[in-house]
């Protein structure tokens, strides 16, 4: 067997009629491997001896179910296609006959006019949409039929695809005049149909289970590609029509559950955003180059700096071992020190002034000014800060976002708490320009009329103040940061989830002695 192709299906209208289609255009030694997850096709597809069924009763999701399909292949291909599309006559050969081990591959996309509705009363006919309530043309409330067309749409040919700062899928029809030959490049993939050595498949982890049921399988797909060292090439040789759904208009396989995409979202932006793919040869930034310039995508690989910032009461123990792994962590040459005393950080700039949240703010505001980095981090003295929490790049210009993967630890006696969304200003990122106007704005607003508490201390994570509004989000970094209590703090430190006056900042509340990748407090401070 040269060839598995392996259709995920669930509450597929078109699954009978899609497979039939394949069944009529295959020229190779090719299969089919149908995985019906909690639904059986209606119509029931014929017995073939190129088709394999496989039935769960129980929905298992995409991800899985495409997974296990592939598992069942003995094929040197596999093709993963969606269940409602049309193929071109000997696709399968034209696609195996120019493919290469580490490529993965797209034929050219067409659009598939599926059906239309005729209005069986007068006659009339409109194309396919969502079920019909009335005709336009007479009085017909009631009485319509689908009549299946099954063709492709002449226009668009699509052949190239990308993402967007946030790893969505986007059309890319800027690349198009690049793409110049029968075999292109692509810098993404739409998802719903591509073949890849079932070898290099299982190899790069194509299809991550652990990124939930659906969603970003193209840019998944896509990255996993490039970043390995593989290409994705669009084969304009041969075509498949796909048809699209509309949200009224078809019936949608799984549940469409915006926090289960989202879920695939965050982990794919986590991941790739962070250069955090341990199988990855090539960072983003290189594919990002690779095909510049890319929409949305301007100015990505921007340079990083630090904004530190002390009142310089504290142990000088634990301030030194704070600035020592942050030395560590981080190039020193980017890293701006704002104090009230003189420090050995970088570039340090003193401000005479008294210990307070205005100096404070007037300190954070010098070190923005001073720096010249497009994104900032801030650092504070009493924080340790991993080395996979620079990793991250900021996704938006206009929004804080902040590192909740914070331990806080009792440096009286080593006990270590955290919650599941705790954002502090001691692991805030953003870009220098958006900080610089916030900042300004929080200064001018002391001055007139002293500090309230009603602005707090984080950016964009209270909307009390008007002129200070904004929006916050929120990442995780690989190892945690470690932001040490002690008697000095500005601020209050809570050490049981009954001290919170809003309970939802308490949830997911957890008490250690040993923090992920540091340890104990002992050795942690044996360590640096």
């Amino acid at each position: 067997m040269d060839l598995s192709i392996v259709i995920p299906a669930r509450n597929e209208m078109f699954l009978t009629r899609t497979v039939e289609g394949l069944l009529d255009n295959i020229r190779g030694d090719t299969e089919i491997i149908v995985m019906c997850d909690g639904n059986w096709p209606n119509p029931p597809i014929k017995n073939h001896p190129r088709v394999v069924m496989v039935h769960h009763s129980e929905s298992i999701g995409q991800r899985a179910i495409q997974n296990e399909g592939v598992k069942i292949s003995k094929a040197k291909y596999v093709m993963k296609m969606d269940a409602h599309v049309l193929v071109d006559e000997g696709f399968d050969v034209k696609l195996m006959a120019d493919m290469q081990d580490d490529w993965t591959v797209v034929p050219l996309m067409k659009n598939l006019h599926a059906f239309d509705w005729i209005c069986k009363k007068c006659g009339e006919r409109w194309y396919q949409g969502p079920d019909p309530t009335k005709c336009d043309k007479c009085d017909n409330t009631t009485d319509f039929e689908r009549d299946i067309i099954w063709i492709p749409k002449k226009s668009p040919n699509s052949t190239s695809y990308r993402f967007n700062r946030e790893l969505r899928f986007k059309y890319f029809s800027e690349y198009k005049k690049h793409q110049i030959g029968d075999l292109v490049e692509s810098m993404s993939l739409q998802g719903s149909c591509f073949m890849a050595t079932r070898e290099k498949y299982w190899e790069i982890e194509l299809c991550d289970e652990s990124w939930g049921s659906w969603g970003q399988q193209g840019s998944e797909v896509a990255l996993k590609t490039w970043l390995s060292g593989g290409k994705v090439i669009c084969n304009k040789k041969t075509w498949y029509a796909h048809l699209f759904r509309t949200r009224k208009g078809f019936n949608w396989p799984y549940p469409m559950s915006g926090r289960s995409q989202e879920k695939a979202r965050k982990i794919c932006q986590d991941i790739f955003l962070n250069d955090r793919w341990d199988k990855a040869i090539y960072p983003l930034s290189w594919l990002i180059e690779k095909f510049a310039p890319v929409p949305d995508w301007e100015g990505y690989g921007q340079t990083k700096g630090v904004v530190y910032y002390t009142d310089n009461q504290l142990d000088e123990e634990i301030m030194a071992k704070c600035q020592k792994q942050l030395k560590k962590s981080f190039d020193e040459e980017s890293i701006v020190s704002v104090s009230l005393l003189p420090t050995n950080l970088g570039r340090n700039i003193v401000l005479p002034l008294e210990r307070g949240y205005l100096t404070m703010f007037k300190q954070i505001l010098a070190g923005l000014e001073a720096i010249d980095t497009e994104v900032v981090f801030f650092c504070e003295h009493d924080v340790l800060y991993s080395a996979s929490h620079f990793e991250f790049t900021p996704i938006k210009e206009n929004v804080f976002y902040y590192n909740t993967n914070v331990w806080r630890l009792r440096f009286e006696d080593g006990l270590a708490v955290r919650t599941d969304d705790t954002r502090s200003l001691s692991c805030l990122c953003a870009y220098r320009e958006l900080l610089i106007e916030h900042y300004k704005k929080r200064i001018e607003i002391v001055e007139r009329d002293g500090y309230s508490n009603k602005m707090g201390f984080e950016p964009g994570t209270h909307g009390r103040i008007p002129e200070l509004n904004g929006i916050s989000d929120r990442w995780e970094s690989k190892i945690p940061n470690v932001d040490i209590r002690h008697s000095s703090n500005a601020t209050a430190s809570r050490w049981s989830p009954e001290e919170y006056r809003n309970k939802k900042f308490a949830e997911g509340w957890r008490e250690i002695r040993k923090i992920p990748g540091w340890g104990s407090l002992r050795w942690i401070w044996k360590k640096i």
